[in-house]
């Protein structure tokens, strides 16, 4: 998988403004990121739950 350049990512937040614009922008950051931390904690968990099995 390659990496984003700044570039790239500066054409994605044209893209996402452009769709949703810019009022809506902090409520899609809060929930990708509520989205993000939830995603580590349920496979954090999977890991803790592995290695007790073992």
């Amino acid at each position: 998988m390659s990496h984003l350049g700044p570039v790239e990512l500066l054409i994605i937040l044209t893209i996402v403004m452009i769709i949703f614009g810019v009022g809506r922008l902090p409520e899609i950051g809060a929930a990708l990121g509520k989205a993000i931390r939830e995603l580590r904690q349920a496979t954090s968990e999977e890991v803790v739950k592995e290695k007790k099995s073992e």
